[in-house]
C-alpha cells in the first residue's frame, strides 16, 4: 500500500459492530456517542437499566443500538451477551472492555470481600469476555479490543489497592492478548484515562487539597471530561491503528510526564 492510499475513511468504522460493558454512563457513554459518530452499531451490556439517554443519543446519530442487562462476573451472563449481540448483529469487531468499579479504603483495613469484587469486575471479566469475543473474531479475521486501564496501570495510588492491581493486570491481560491474537488481524490495545470527571472521582474532587494536588501536576490544567477519550477510542477501533498492538495509550493532559 502506497502512501497515496492513506484516507480518512480509514478512522470510519461503517458497517462495524461494537460491544461496549457499562457504556449507559460517564466514561462508557462517551465511547458509546463516539463509536455511533464514527458509523458503528452498538451492543451495550450494562448491569442496571438506564439505558434511554444513551438510546436516544446513538438514534440521533442514525445508527442501533441494543442493550442487554447482565452481571460481567457471571459467566452464564458473558455468554449471554456474546450470543445476544451475534443473534442481533451477526458479528463482533470491537470490544470494548470499559465496566468497572473501585472501593476505597486503607490499606490496613481492606476487606476481603471488597478487594474480590474489584478484582472480579476490573480483571476477571475483562479476561473471560475478551477470551470469548476473541474466539469470533479469529474466525471473522479481523478484530479490536480495547481495554480501559488507568493511571493506576503506571503507579500504585492511595487506598485503592485492589483497583490498582486490577489496572496493572489489564496492561498485561492487553500486552498478552496482543502477541498471541496479532497473526490473526486482531489489534488489543487499552486507553488509561488521566484524571476525568466522573461519578467514580467525585469524592476525590470534592477533597479541596487532594484536587489541588491532582491539578498541581497535570499540565493540562484542568480535570478532562469523557468528550477527552472519544477520539482515542475511534482510532484504536479503527483500520487507522491497525500496526498498533499490545499499547497502553495514556490520555491524561500529561499527568505522567510531569
Amino acid at each position: 500500500m502506497s502512501l497515496a492510499d492513506f484516507s480518512m475513511d480509514f478512522f470510519k468504522l461503517d458497517g462495524k459492530v461494537a460491544i461496549v460493558t457499562g457504556g449507559n454512563t460517564g466514561l462508557g457513554q462517551g465511547y458509546v456517542v463516539a463509536l455511533a459518530k464514527a458509523g458503528a452499531d452498538l451492543f451495550v451490556p450494562t448491569y442496571d437499566t438506564n439505558w434511554e439517554e444513551t438510546r436516544a443519543l446513538v438514534e440521533a446519530e442514525g445508527r442501533k443500538i441494543e442493550f442487554a442487562q447482565a452481571d460481567l462476573t457471571k459467566k452464564e451472563d458473558r455468554a449471554k451477551v456474546v450470543e445476544k449481540c451475534m443473534e442481533v448483529y451477526g458479528r463482533i469487531d470491537i470490544l470494548v472492555n470499559n465496566a468497572g468499579t473501585i472501593r476505597r479504603a486503607p490499606l490496613l483495613e481492606y476487606k476481603e470481600e471488597d478487594w474480590q469484587a474489584v478484582m472480579d469486575i476490573n480483571l476477571n471479566s475483562v479476561y473471560h469476555l475478551s477470551q470469548q469475543v476473541a474466539k469470533i473474531m479469529v474466525g471473522q479475521g479481523s478484530g479490536k479490543i480495547i481495554n480501559i486501564a488507568s493511571m493506576l496501570a503506571f503507579q500504585g495510588g492511595k487506598f485503592v489497592p485492589p483497583y490498582t492491581a486490577s489496572k496493572h493486570g489489564v496492561a498485561g491481560i492487553t500486552k498478552a492478548f496482543a502477541n498471541e491474537l496479532a497473526c490473526h488481524n486482531i489489534q488489543i490495545n487499552a486507553l488509561a484515562p488521566g484524571y476525568i470527571e466522573t461519578a467514580n472521582t467525585a469524592p476525590i474532587r470534592a477533597d479541596e487539597k487532594r484536587n489541588a494536588e491532582i491539578l498541581s501536576r497535570i499540565p493540562a490544567d484542568r480535570w478532562a471530561k469523557p468528550f477527552d477519550l472519544m477520539g482515542a477510542v475511534v482510532f484504536l477501533a479503527s483500520r487507522a491503528s491497525d500496526y498498533v498492538n499490545g499499547h497502553i495509550l495514556a490520555v491524561d493532559g500529561g499527568w505522567l510526564v510531569r
